[in-house]
């Protein structure tokens, strides 16, 4: 690919372990003569950004982030601007995205996926999400909550699995227990819950309660946990999580 061609590539680096990353993910980085990204996530993929040309910026700033992503790869660069977990999955995918469609670009673009929360935090704690499952977001920042009690409400009623992403923050401190109060409204108190700080990195934490005893983790977690609550069949197996698939109900084992 020549200086003239221009690309953009929006990765996913999953958990930001180098060995949790997909080849593509990686290869993209390597053609890349530039990388964008929060500084967070540039730091966990250091070792293959030697020389690069590096743009970092803070949280808030996805919307610029993305402006200068397509900017430079419409000037003839590749670039990779850098998501944790998933780009498509409350990642950067969107936005980017939207700027290409409202600036109509011509630029090339590749989405490259990663390995987001919900699959990391559940692979430390066996195999809640193996059915059916809703992912929500408790971050009301750019999404009402009137929006989220109602998708909460929904997926409880209908008995997904439900995988919380952004449970709490220092200024959202209240909405974790709100959602509990919202999910108790539909499922039973013994309904296994994982909760899951920095799934796959260093400081990984992991419990396994119930929706009756889910809050009295309330202070363990943050924006770094993911929670993920069963339906009305999961179970608890030596402190690992099983959602049955439904191969009980077809076959003997």
């Amino acid at each position: 690919m020549t200086l003239e061609e221009g690309k953009l590539y929006i990765i996913g680096i999953g958990p930001g372990h180098l060995d949790l990353m997909t080849v593509a993910a990686q290869k993209a980085i390597s053609e890349s003569h530039y990388i964008i990204g929060n500084a967070t996530y540039l730091d966990y993929i250091r070792s293959l950004l030697s020389g690069k040309k590096i743009i970092t910026s803070s949280m808030g700033k996805e919307i610029a982030r993305a402006m200068h992503a397509i900017e430079l790869a419409s000037g003839g660069n590749i670039v990779s601007i850098i998501s944790g977990g998933d780009a498509g999955i409350y990642g950067m995918a969107g936005i980017v995205l939207e700027i290409a469609e409202k600036e109509d670009s011509d630029v090339k673009i590749e989405v490259v996926p990663g390995v987001t929360a919900a699959s990391a935090a559940a692979s430390t704690i066996g195999s809640p999400i193996t059915s059916d499952f809703a992912v929500i977001s408790l971050s009301d920042l750019l999404t009402p909550w009137e929006d989220i009690e109602k998708r909460l409400s929904s997926a409880a009623a209908s008995d997904f699995v439900i995988v919380l992403y952004n449970p709490k923050s220092r200024n959202r401190n209240t909405n974790f227990s709100r959602c509990m109060d919202i999910i108790k409204r539909y499922k039973s108190g013994s309904v296994p819950v994982g909760i899951v700080k920095n799934a796959l990195r260093d400081g990984e934490s992991t419990i396994v309660t119930t929706i009756e005893d889910a809050l009295d983790y309330d202070d363990f977690i943050d924006m770094h946990t993911t929670v993920i609550i069963g339906n009305s069949e999961s179970r608890i197996w030596k402190n690992r999580i099983i959602t049955p698939r439904g191969y009980h109900r077809k076959y003997d084992y």
